[in-house]
């Protein structure tokens, strides 16, 4: 996978690795701000079983 990103990406290497700094960011973005949020709903990460 990360080849095939590589070459499909134009230009020279430098600028084929910000792009790809640029999408991986944009990803990790996405993820914290509707990914996570949306799944802590679905998991019970908060809820206490010692009484």
């Amino acid at each position: 996978m990360y080849g095939l990103l590589w070459r499909v990406l134009p230009g020279p290497g430098w600028v084929r690795a910000l792009i790809l700094l640029v999408l991986a960011a944009a990803v990790v973005a996405a993820c914290f701000t509707w990914v996570f949020p949306w799944l802590s709903d679905y998991l019970a990460l908060n809820d206490n079983t010692v009484g």
